[in-house]
């Protein structure tokens, strides 16, 4: 009886031991999977919070989990900092995100408006030729340009594949240079017709990326904290917000 009870005691503590070895950023994956095969995991790492996982999904959405991995949150996370009142710690998250996501873009991917003179700051517009706000945004790109800020723009068809203004965007990045691109792209913005043209692009491909930075409508500006500011405003205020003189 003794020895069978050390037994017991034995494999009892093996297991305890095995089961606190476990990584729990892989036993969160695994029950994830097990629930839907198809649910695309980019990270799991640790937050400030004990026994509770940040889960960063290929979408672009953000999950929160116990490390036993059978309790999820969506929703975003808030932090009470002494000097900055609420923080959205999800936000910060995603704008790392954007950030890692359009430094992956190649420069020549994207149709560039650069500052005159010393570059203060960079900032990404999605942007759809036949919206409107888009157009008016357009009007103010040489104001940003003599206040330092370089715009680069990223399409964003709103109506996706298979529409004129989708096939007017490929036959702007279509252009053979990148003054070329611009200069369509300016034509475009004034309300003129270009001719259309078709070769290997990215404008599905950035469509797809807005789409998982959170984009919903254009313009959408993408800052350099990978903050997004949605719709139009003009230069000065633009310039005001990015604390530029």
């Amino acid at each position: 009886m003794k020895i069978s009870t050390l037994w017991v005691s034995l494999i009892a503590a093996l297991l305890i031991s095995t089961q606190a070895m476990a990584d729990p950023r892989d036993t969160i994956r695994e029950q994830l999977l097990k629930a839907d095969a198809r649910i695309p995991v980019k990270s799991v790492q640790s937050t400030d919070m004990p026994s509770v996982y940040e889960v960063a999904l290929e979408s672009g959405e953000i999950l929160y989990a116990h490390e036993s991995g059978e309790y999820f949150i969506v929703g975003h996370l808030f932090r009470i900092d002494d000097q900055q009142g609420i923080v959205n710690v999800t936000e910060q998250t995603q704008n790392e995100m954007r950030t890692e996501a359009l430094a992956a873009v190649p420069a020549e991917q994207k149709i560039t408006y650069p500052a005159k003179g010393e570059r203060k700051t960079t900032i990404h517009v999605y942007t759809d030729v036949d919206c409107p706000y888009c157009r008016q945004l357009h009007d103010e790109v040489a104001a940003l340009n003599e206040m330092g800020v370089e715009v680069s723009y990223l399409a964003f068809p709103r109506g996706g594949p298979n529409t004129a203004t989708y096939k007017t965007m490929v036959s702007i990045w279509c252009g053979e240079t990148a003054d070329e691109r611009v200069k369509l792209m300016d034509r475009v913005k004034s309300g003129a017709k270009v001719s259309e043209k078709s070769c290997e692009n990215p404008v599905f491909d950035q469509l797809v990326l807005g789409q998982k930075m959170g984009v919903s409508g254009t313009p959408a500006m993408v800052l350099e904290d990978g903050s997004i500011i949605p719709g139009y405003m003009p230069a000065a205020r633009i310039a005001q917000m990015l604390g530029i003189n």
